[in-house]
């Protein structure tokens, strides 16, 4: 069960709150910084998904990343397989809700992303890559690192 699962209306302004906060931690503090709260924010908040991939059961990232893209109608596609999970960006809605109020994307935005998956899939068999395909698309690759890996 997705541990959260937030209904009513939907705040795209807690997009420019994030990119905006970004551009202050890197500024003053460093992207070693960012890299922590996120890796916080992964342990933590996310601290169920992790627990989840620490047993080798990815259905609740795969709920997460499902209702939530959904839930701000954005336009990918998510592809699950045993051991692999790759969700496909077209347009990603915080940078289009960025563009819709007219901010400017923080160069540092997709760190975000990331730093975060990156964190939820510390410590399991479970990794991640993130590339960026074009402004506001990317391709999220989560996979499952094999027993007697031999790449």
């Amino acid at each position: 069960m997705l541990r959260y699962h937030e209904i009513g209306e939907l705040a795209k302004d807690f997009h420019g709150t994030l990119n905006t906060t970004i551009n202050y931690i890197i500024k003053n503090y460093g992207k070693d910084t960012l890299k922590k709260i996120f890796n916080n924010m992964g342990q933590k908040v996310y601290k169920s998904i992790h627990t989840k991939l620490m047993n080798d059961d990815p259905s609740e990232l795969i709920e997460h990343i499902a209702y939530f893209f959904n839930r701000e109608n954005a336009d990918f596609y998510l592809k699950v397989k045993t051991d692999e999970i790759i969700l496909t960006v077209r347009k990603c809605p915080a940078i289009a809700a960025l563009n819709e109020m007219g901010l400017p994307v923080s160069p540092h935005f997709c760190l975000s992303t990331t730093y975060l998956n990156e964190a939820i899939c510390k410590g399991t068999k479970w990794k991640t890559k993130t590339t960026k395909t074009g402004a506001g698309s990317c391709i999220q690759r989560f996979y499952k690192e094999a027993d007697n890996d031999t790449k």
